[in-house]
């Protein structure tokens, strides 16, 4: 995985409360865009956004 760099996605939705859900995973490191997704957050329970930090 040379062209591979590792990254966190965290919660933008629960980011202010204590429960804080992270999500770890690669992205290509030739691309300086961030991440933005959308998964399923255990605390909530439903899919919220998810934004690489």
């Amino acid at each position: 995985m040379r062209n591979r760099k590792y990254i966190i996605l965290e919660c933008i939705e629960s980011k202010n409360k204590n429960n804080k859900t992270r999500y770890y995973t690669y992205k290509n490191s030739k691309k300086n865009n961030k991440i933005i997704l959308k998964k399923y957050n255990y605390i909530l329970r439903r899919r919220t956004i998810h934004k690489e930090i």
